[in-house]
C-alpha cells in the first residue's frame, strides 16, 4: 500500500534508518529526512546520511539536540568512556543514551507539524539485541499517544523494523533493491567508520553476524 501523503523519516545514515528511508520511499509519496547531532563523538555520520539522502534526491534536515549528550553521557558522547564490548549482565550496554529516541521523535514530530505531515518513521527494532528500553514497540505506542494528545493532532508512527532482527533487515534491504547500497554506504559502527566498520564494536558484530546469516539463508533457497 502506499500512502498519499508525507512522512518524515528519522534518519542517521545507518543500516537501519537507512533501509527504512527507502522503506518510506516505497510507501509514501512525499518523504524527507531529519538527522540529529545529540554530541555523538563522530560526526561523519551526518555526512553519510545528508550523502544518502541527497542521492535519493529526499530533503534533508539536520537538528542539534545535543544537551542530550551532556545531561546524560554515555561511550558514544564521551571519549573518555570505552565502548562496552558485551552487554553488562542485568544492565544497558553504555551505548545507551537515556531519552534519546523520545528527544528524537519529539523533535522530529514538532517539525513535522510545521509541515503538516503527520507520519513518522523510525528504525527502532525490540528483536535488537540491545534491549534499549526506547526501542520497544509499548515505548513508541505510548509516544504516539502523548505526541498527539500534547499537540491535539493525529501522528502515526511507523516503525517498519520492530520485529526484525538484523538478518531481516539485510533481507528487507535487499527486497528493497538498496542492498548494496546498505552493505557499502552506511555507517553503522560506534567507531564511525564505514560500512563494515571497525568489526570490533557492538554494533558492528551485529550487523556482521546479521549479514552472515541472512546471506546463508538466501544461498539455501
Amino acid at each position: 500500500m502506499k500512502y498519499q501523503n508525507a512522512v518524515l523519516v528519522c534518519f542517521s545514515g545507518g543500516q537501519d534508518s537507512t533501509t527504512c528511508l527507502f522503506w518510506a520511499l516505497k510507501h509514501f509519496s512525499q518523504v524527507e529526512a531529519v538527522c540529529f547531532t545529540y554530541g555523538q563523538k563522530h560526526s561523519l555520520e551526518i555526512e553519510v546520511a545528508r550523502k544518502i539522502a541527497e542521492d535519493a534526491s529526499v530533503p534533508f534536515y539536520l537538528l542539534d539536540v545535543s544537551l542530550i549528550g551532556q545531561l546524560a553521557p554515555s561511550s558514544l558522547t564521551d571519549s573518555s568512556i570505552e565502548i562496552d564490548k558485551e552487554k553488562p549482565a542485568g544492565n544497558y550496554p553504555n551505548t545507551f543514551v537515556p531519552g534519546r529516541n523520545m528527544v528524537f521523535l519529539t523533535f522530529a514530530a514538532i517539525m513535522a507539524r510545521s509541515k503538516n505531515i503527520f507520519h513518522l518513521v523510525t528504525g527502532v527494532s525490540e528483536a535488537d539485541y540491545s534491549g534499549y528500553p526506547d526501542c520497544r514497540d509499548t515505548f513508541i505506542r505510548s509516544l504516539n499517544v502523548t505526541l498527539n494528545l500534547a499537540m491535539d493532532e493525529q501522528f502515526v508512527l511507523h516503525t517498519p523494523l520492530m520485529n526484525r532482527d538484523k538478518s531481516e533487515v539485510w533481507e528487507l534491504s535487499d527486497q528493497l533493491g538498496v542492498f548494496d547500497l546498505v552493505r557499502t554506504q552506511t555507517l553503522t559502527c560506534y567507531n564511525g567508520v564505514i560500512a563494515g566498520g571497525c568489526g570490533e564494536c557492538p554494533a558492528c558484530k551485529l550487523r556482521r553476524d546479521g549479514l552472515d546469516t541472512y546471506l546463508k539463508r538466501k544461498n539455501n533457497q
